[in-house]
């Protein structure tokens, strides 16, 4: 390993046309970003790939075409007007299968841009708050490049990289971003009730981030013995553990630890997973493996989408045609949790959009929009009407069930779209 600063190290590691893999989620290398940034007109035809990253993306600017293209496994805020505006591609890909890719060539990575914390007394960093696919790309890439940043928390699991693996490292002391998590509204509370109450307790948990995750969090404090085998967790999960509900206790895999691929939210949850060995993280070609998700009994899998349509195919990565997101782990969830001992699996969404304007349950998914869960992979929808259990239902009696969970002020039109279908 050798110590560098940034501007140094991104001249040593990347050439033109070549492939580089950004640390996801809360570790993007900001340092590096902004010397790839810099040198980017000295280069051409270079490909920056990765998930979401809570961190400015320069090198999407417009001006920077011909020199740096983006390819999004994942679209976030950061990238998402120049996936729509053809500046950068977006790739459809399920996150457990990433890490393989990475491996076996078919998405070779000459640079890896990694955020690790300094090596401890045997030589070892650490990935800190996202080992997802982080770990494959530390491991299979040509060139690794580092920061060593001492805020970044010692997480346990598969996250640890030796000094050996790193070719150039850069010094920083610089705060992780926090995304604080944000205000449950009622529809998220309802939606958050209603999948509480079929949730039993010693049930392992997936959930993600935002105001429903939190607001089913929020009403389990009177469950006992859960698990979580989650592709991500935040803050809503700490009061859990702390009040003894997680206990970890009754997973059939993992037992008596929290497993996760990567962690987002505030300096609490930083400071909840350093050197925590309550909490394992591990790459997404583990925790995201649907044959591993399955082998949990009483699996529970609580996912969201953009729109259904009345015959439970669900949209969650774009609007109408238009990147919003990207699949993710969904569908990897789905398809375990379903396949699991006594598991269930949910789609959660608030029953409008535009402040009531619009209809999140439709008649027809928008032209162009993208079907991340097959009607034929579904289970339960969740509104904050009520939840309806779609497996194993005819498409009539789906039409029926989705209606009833729609918004009062849509159903009437809805059920006419439904007999002009010939749904009902």
């Amino acid at each position: 390993m050798k110590i560098v600063d940034a501007d140094t190290a991104l001249e040593l590691a990347l050439a033109s046309h070549q492939r580089a893999y950004v640390h996801e989620s809360m570790m993007a290398p900001v340092s590096l970003l902004e010397a790839l940034t810099a040198r980017a007109r000295a280069l051409r035809g270079v490909e920056v790939v990765h998930l979401h990253t809570n961190a400015p993306a320069p090198y999407v600017a417009p001006d920077l075409a011909g020199h740096v293209r983006h390819n999004a496994l994942f679209c976030g805020p950061n990238v998402r007007e120049a996936v729509q505006d053809g500046r950068a591609d977006f790739t459809p890909v399920f996150l457990s299968e990433i890490p393989g890719m990475f491996k076996d060539g078919t998405l070779p990575l000459d640079v890896a841009l990694l955020q690790v914390s300094p090596p401890d007394a045997h030589g070892f960093c650490r990935l800190g708050l996202s080992v997802a696919c982080a770990r494959a790309a530390a491991d299979h890439a040509r060139v690794v490049v580092a920061e060593l940043n001492p805020r970044v928390p010692r997480t346990l699991g598969h996250s640890a990289v030796h000094v050996s693996q790193i070719d150039y490292a850069v010094e920083v002391d610089r705060p992780l971003p926090e995304v604080p998590p944000p205000p449950i509204d009622d529809a998220a509370r309802a939606i958050g009730e209603h999948i509480a109450a079929q949730i039993p307790n010693g049930a392992t948990l997936q959930m993600g981030i935002g105001a429903i995750p939190d607001a089913v969090l929020a009403a389990l404090g009177h469950h006992e013995c859960l698990g979580v085998h989650t592709e991500m967790f935040s803050d809503g999960l700490i009061p859990l553990v702390e009040s003894g509900v997680v206990s970890c206790r009754k997973k059939t895999r993992f037992e008596g630890r929290v497993v996760t691929s990567f962690a987002m939210g505030t300096q609490r949850v930083a400071d909840f997973v350093d050197k925590n060995p309550f909490v394992e993280f591990h790459g997404s070609e583990v925790v995201n493996d649907p044959r591993e998700i399955a082998k949990q009994h009483r699996m529970v899998a609580i996912n969201s989408a953009i729109q259904i349509d009345l015959t439970g195919q669900v949209c969650a990565d774009s609007i109408g045609d238009k990147i919003y997101s990207g699949i993710g782990g969904q569908m990897d969830f789905m398809r375990g949790a379903v396949r699991s001992k006594g598991g269930k699996a949910f789609i959660a969404l608030p029953s409008t959009a535009k402040g009531g304007q619009l209809s999140r349950i439709v008649p027809r998914l928008s032209p162009g929009a993208g079907v991340v869960t097959t009607r034929g992979h579904v289970q339960y929808i969740v509104t904050e009407h009520g939840a309806v259990d779609l497996r194993g239902r005819s498409l009539r009696q789906r039409a029926e069930l989705l209606i009833s969970i729609a918004h009062p002020d849509h159903r009437a039109e809805l059920r006419h779209a439904a007999r002009e279908r010939h749904l009902v």
